[in-house]
């Protein structure tokens, strides 16, 4: 491959990585191979010939992306996370480029310089002491990134080892370091990792194992208790490994107790946080970092939760000078002119090369900032939360030990063999993948939120799953999907008993969003104010209400509500029914986005959501006994309000005999006009506007003063009115739109209206007789009464 090729596939392997992780979520977690099966697809010797660069990438997808377990999925829960971000992924391709070996300053001073400089800023950033940090020449300590938090372990515990073996030495010198290493001992709890046993291993010295309690956390009493049986067998405790945040259920050793038996006893003592360090970002976790002043080393792994991609261990020593006496080579061709003026990392560690890793820790911390950091792991955490409480509502599951950060560990109730089961299952499924654990015989799957893609939508499926796959499990088993669990259903409380228990207080109704759907709250925490004093104040507002406060359809349809319900509502409700009352004294016309709204769509009646015909409106007139046919009456208005500003209208007086009912297209309107002596009455009741508002005699009393002043104000209308003569008082006027003017004249007309059919003249009358038994309905119908006051 030149470089012009690979400058193609490059950008083409870029967009691949970018289309694989975006649609990560499409993949199956885990993959359904068996053991060999790319043994199968392969060729078993490299080929002789070079192959195109299309068909090595081909058998990627066809043959490496079938078995391989996609750690990024949102739906990965197993062990913890192993993330990759974008500025970390562009920080491995430039080291990739680059590829310094970082072992001496003189190797890659920029190397060196950026390892320390980023692990300042971590160090800061996690609230490390300053004794762990290099920014002083005369500094013992500082950081390293090393490649896990295995080789931490080892590399502390190697280092802790010489230590002792130098001090033994001195006080025993006839001994041989082989007789010396026999008397080491260390400690880990029962709970640590198996990276530090394996270090024993390595170490050639005797592990003692510490029982952790009930919240599986090694406790200083319990060491303390350990060290000092085992120096009276002659042995010399050299080496303690405190874990935050354990593997099994993210348990936290006492740091602070565990610290201070340490230093009594001389001890090393080694923190391995691998998980857990990266939640010290957030300060409302540090508190499990009491007592870290008293440890000698501490590490941690970017690479699980920070989103810095494998390999990536951040490792602070309190003094140096113990790994310089453990790993010191000093061979000539490595030496250089700065040595012992700038770090040379490969003191520092087991191996003598090493990556430019400080790079991608660089750039994602520069990338995401703390804040972003903060907030990816807090977002975890919130999911991991979601995910308990979803476990803990299910009585067929249980949580044995306290959720802490992003890990729930969490079974099915019952034998081992159930939860076990259910593991095997759901792994082989393929649609999550969950790994176990087992703390004092007690068998769990382990459910950590590891993707930064994870969503509440995916906590939701993978729980779904879970109950799915429980579900067949215990039907299998027991026949019901509960299994042997009996499941108690919570006691019903009906309506009256809740009143008794709230008697003091009352109940609340909180209504949902789904109609008829009332739950029934205890009304404790409610304020609590005089009721006189409300009455006073809710009668001084009212005197101070504008004559024309602001109106709107939003305004109106709330109004509506409100008359149509009857019930009792809060005291704003209230003000906004009077203030719609005031709105409709003025009788206005339908404003020109009423009536588009009207045109485009169902008519009034049709909106409501009581009714489609105002015949069945609890505010319509019922005739009486004595009805007479040939009298044209026009309905009160009913309690829902077709977007109608208008008020009660009564035209009880005037007969169809005595009446011209025009019909005018053009201008949208229905005209009544009497022939006869008779003039159109109309009148505002205010008793039928009380009895809407349905608030009480009290309340009534509050709004005495505001009626009084209403009328008064309604009287100078009318006065106003009656100057201009008695045309104003001689018709009446039914407008609409003119789309729903035409559906009454086609519905209620002797034929069918024809909309091709010369408009009517103005003036032209429809026959009365023609009318006769419609005209009622067509008033029923209308949008709006549109008359003059009259005394």
């Amino acid at each position: 491959m030149d470089h012009t090729e690979f400058r193609v596939k490059a950008k083409e392997m870029v967009d691949y990585i970018a289309d694989y992780l975006e649609n990560i979520r499409d993949h199956r977690v885990y993959p359904g191979v068996q053991p060999g099966y790319l043994h199968k697809r392969l060729p078993t010797e490299a080929p002789q010939l070079p192959e195109k660069w299309d068909d090595i990438f081909k058998d990627v997808e066809d043959h490496i992306m079938p078995g391989i377990v996609h750690w990024q999925s949102p739906h990965m829960h197993a062990y913890f996370p192993a993330l990759t971000s974008y500025p970390s992924i562009m920080g491995e391709m430039l080291s990739s480029a680059l590829n310094v070996l970082c072992f001496t300053w003189a190797s890659s001073p920029a190397g060196t310089e950026l390892e320390t400089i980023a692990m300042n800023w971590l160090g800061k950033l996690l609230g490390l002491p300053d004794c762990f940090l290099n920014e002083k020449n005369d500094s013992p300590g500082g950081g390293v990134i090393q490649t896990t938090a295995s080789e931490a372990t080892l590399v502390s515990l190697l280092a802790a080892r010489t230590r002792a073996l130098m001090e033994l030495a001195s006080l025993n010198p006839d001994l041989q370091s082989s007789e010396l290493l026999g008397h080491l001992i260390c400690y880990c709890s029962d709970q640590a990792h198996s990276s530090v046993e394996k270090a024993g291993l390595i170490g050639l010295v005797r592990m003692r194992y510490i029982e952790s309690d009930e919240n599986q956390c090694m406790r200083g009493a319990k060491l303390e208790e350990a060290i000092l049986n085992d120096k009276a067998k002659g042995l010399v405790p050299f080496w303690v490994c405190a874990t935050l945040g354990t593997t099994g259920s993210v348990a936290f050793d006492n740091l602070r107790e565990i610290g201070e038996v340490c230093e009594k006893h001389s001890a090393w003592l080694h923190v391995d946080a691998a998980y857990a360090g990266s939640c010290f970002i957030c300060p409302e976790y540090r508190h499990w970092l009491d007592g870290v002043d008293l440890a000698d080393s501490f590490a941690f792994n970017p690479s699980k939760w920070l989103m810095v991609n494998f390999d990536c261990t951040a490792m602070w020593v309190r003094d140096s000078t113990a790994l310089h006496r453990t790993f010191n080579v000093n061979p000539i061709y490595l030496r250089h002119e700065n040595s012992g003026k700038a770090i040379d990392y490969m003191h520092w560690q087991i191996p003598l090369s090493r990556r430019f890793r400080a790079l991608k820790l660089w750039f994602v911390l520069r990338n995401y900032g703390v804040v972003g950091l903060q907030k990816h792991i807090r977002e975890s955490v919130r999911l991991a939360q979601k995910f308990e409480a979803l476990v803990l509502a299910d009585q067929r599951f249980d949580i044995p030990q306290p959720r802490n950060l992003g890990m729930v560990a969490f079974r099915l109730k019952g034998d081992n063999t159930l939860t076990e089961r259910l593991l095997k299952k759901l792994n082989g499924r393929g649609y999550i993948h969950a790994v176990p654990a087992c703390f004092k015989g007690v068998y769990v799957i382990r459910f950590t939120v590891t993707s930064q893609r994870t969503t509440n939508q995916d906590i939701l499926d993978d729980w779904n799953e879970i109950k799915k796959v429980a579900s067949e499990i215990l039907v299998d088993m027991f026949g019901s999907e509960n299994g042997n669990i009996v499941i108690h259903k919570k006691p019903r409380i009906s309506l009256k008993e809740t009143r008794e228990l709230n008697a003091t207080f009352g109940t609340s109704l909180l209504l949902a969003n789904s109609p008829m759907s009332p739950k029934i709250v205890n009304g404790t925490h409610v304020a609590i104010c005089d009721y006189e004093q409300v009455l006073s104040s809710c009668a001084q507002t009212f005197a101070q209400l504008k004559m024309e406060p602001k109106d709107s359809p939003e305004m109106r349809r709330r109004v509506r509500g409100i008359r149509m319900c009857g019930k009792k509502f809060s005291l704003d409700s209230y003000m906004d029914m009077v203030q719609g009352l005031m709105v409709e004294q003025s009788l206005p016309q339908c404003s020109e986005e009423e009536r588009d709204d009207a045109s485009n769509g169902s008519s009034p009646g049709e909106k409501s959501s009581v009714s489609t015909s105002p015949a069945t409106s609890s505010m319509t007139i019922k005739h009486d006994s004595n009805f007479d046919m040939n009298q044209l009456q026009v309905p009160a208005t009913p309690s829902r309000q077709y977007r109608s500003k208008s008020i009660d209208v009564s035209l009880a007086d005037l007969k169809l005999d005595e009446a011209t009912v025009s019909i005018d297209i053009k201008n949208n309107e229905i005209v009544i006009t009497p022939t006869g002596p008779k003039k159109i009455d109309d009148q505002v009741r205010f008793n039928a506007a009380e009895e809407k508002l349905n608030i009480g005699d009290r309340i009534n009393q509050a709004f005495e003063n505001f009626q009084s002043s209403l009328r008064d104000n309604h009287n100078e209308t009318k006065d106003k009115v009656d100057d201009k003569g008695d045309e104003s008082n001689s018709k009446l006027t039914i407008k609409g739109p003119g789309s729903y003017i035409k559906k009454l004249i086609q519905q209620f007309s002797e034929g069918p209206f024809e909309s091709d059919e010369p408009k009517p003249d103005v003036d032209k009358a429809v026959s009365t007789q023609s009318i006769k038994d419609r005209a009622d309905a067509i008033c029923k119908k209308c949008f709006h009464y549109k008359g003059k006051m009259n005394n």
